[in-house]
């Protein structure tokens, strides 16, 4: 997966700047700061507007920091298991 990722920034590169590869090695660095500083918020909002446009309907809740894997994933999904019986008993 990763080759195939460095594969198409770097023909990218070659389209945006051809025959300089130094210029290439520069934007495709920059290319892959730019995507790594992609904020959770938006990865949010987009996963939100996509699920609307399929129906999908979406529930979010907090997760604790402490803990293993396996504790924060159990308790997340009580939690929500929990939210979702309150909404229905509403």
């Amino acid at each position: 997966m990763r080759e195939i990722i460095q594969s198409e920034i770097q023909a990218k590169a070659e389209i945006k700047i051809p025959g300089y590869k130094e210029g290439q090695q520069k934007y495709a660095k920059e290319y892959r700061m730019s995507v790594h500083r992609w904020s959770y918020g938006r990865l949010i909002k987009n996963i939100q507007v996509q699920a609307a446009k399929a129906g999908i309907i979406i529930e979010t809740s907090s997760q604790q920091t402490r803990g293993s894997p396996q504790e924060q994933a159990k308790d997340l999904a009580i939690c929500v298991y929990k939210e979702r019986q309150a909404m229905l008993n509403k």
